[in-house]
């Protein structure tokens, strides 16, 4: 019988974070695949969990992934975590996911953090439905045309961004969307957290006057139907 994937959730930030599941589901497993094991290494320190840590990430996960992959077959159990929270969203894990189901092995989720659950949670928004768009594309010009395909979305948006591209970011929604509601968290469940709400504008003038540090997690209010096409929708849901 072949060994199972599982797909761990580790803390974004606080190590407290984590589940009882989890910390158990590492101390049992053969070896442990991470984005990066530097980082990986002070949660695995920190929870006394001595097992073997190999890299897997963007620009090994097709040799790297045939080797976990091979390990699976041959009976070994494995865990993915990313550099934090829920891997496979953003990073290389969906390949191996992918390979594993291929070759019929089994794949279990260990649920855990996410930094765009616990950004939603915190922005004050209805966010039964969003979308999430990840990092949003470097160029200016494509990060724009992303934006614009959202903008008239009744659908709350989510994206992360880099300390180095918050600025351009936030300016890119200013000028597509205009005025729109936004909701910026700065180091989620870390000692310097915030969030800060406001219009687009609003929270680029605080970000002005502040040393930009830290991963961001930005959630936007694009667009609001006006009352009678809200109710428009609601008369076509309703059976005759």
């Amino acid at each position: 019988m072949g060994g199972t994937l599982y797909i761990v959730g580790t803390p974004i930030g606080n190590l407290e974070d984590i589940t009882f599941r989890a910390v158990r589901i590492l101390k049992e497993v053969d070896l442990i695949a991470a984005e990066d094991t530097r980082t990986s290494g002070i949660l695995l320190k920190h929870y006394n969990i001595d097992k073997p840590l190999t890299s897997y990430y963007e620009h090994n996960k097709l040799s790297k992934g045939n080797y976990l992959v091979t390990q699976l077959l041959a009976g070994k159990n494995i865990a993915v975590v990313s550099d934090a929270g829920t891997p496979c969203i953003s990073d290389a894990g969906s390949a191996l996911v992918e390979e594993a189901s291929k070759n019929g092995i089994k794949v279990v989720a260990v649920p855990g953090p996410s930094a765009v659950v616990s950004a939603l949670s915190v922005s004050g928004l209805q966010a039964d439905r969003y979308i999430f768009l990840g990092f949003l594309k470097k160029k200016p010009s494509k990060r724009r045309k992303e934006l614009e395909a959202c903008k008239n979305e009744d659908k709350v948006i989510v994206f992360y961004e880099s300390p180095h591209r918050i600025f351009k970011a936030l300016e890119d929604v200013r000028t597509v969307m205009g005025e729109v509601l936004v909701v910026v968290n700065r180091e989620l469940t870390k000692k310097f957290e915030e969030t800060v709400r406001g219009t687009a504008s609003e929270v680029i003038n605080y970000f002005t006057s502040k040393k930009i540090l830290g991963e961001f997690c930005v959630v936007v209010k694009p667009f609001e139907k006006d009352k009678a096409a809200a109710a428009e929708d609601e008369d076509d849901g309703e059976c005759e």
